[in-house]
């Protein structure tokens, strides 16, 4: 019974986050390029942003990016990402029109 309760503890806990996590950092946060290719796959990219200290948790970005509106209008290119922004907003901004492909001119 208590392996049944944790199991669902941590389904719930992880659920829950998948919409409501919170940017890493409060307050003004650090500004990291990130530079998203053609290639990379969701969990590429989630990996290169907990490596950039953007997400806490890749795998969780990648279920947020896979349950989000925006996820078939992620562009390529280089982007200027906060940690004070949730995963929500930086995939917003990587989707917007005005994003840089990767020679640095707009699109």
């Amino acid at each position: 019974i208590y392996l049944i309760y944790r199991g669902a503890a941590m389904c719930y806990d992880y659920g829950y986050r998948i919409f409501m996590e919170p940017a890493v950092s409060e307050g003004e946060g650090r500004t990291v390029t990130v530079t998203i290719t053609e290639d990379m796959s969701a969990a590429d990219i989630g990996d290169l942003f907990e490596q950039e200290g953007l997400v806490e948790d890749s795998t969780l970005f990648m279920l947020q990016y896979y349950l989000s509106e925006y996820r078939r209008d992620v562009k390529p290119g280089v982007f200027e990402l906060n940690t004070a922004m949730t995963a929500e907003e930086m995939m917003a901004a990587m989707a917007s029109s005005d994003a840089e492909d990767e020679t640095g001119e707009a699109s």
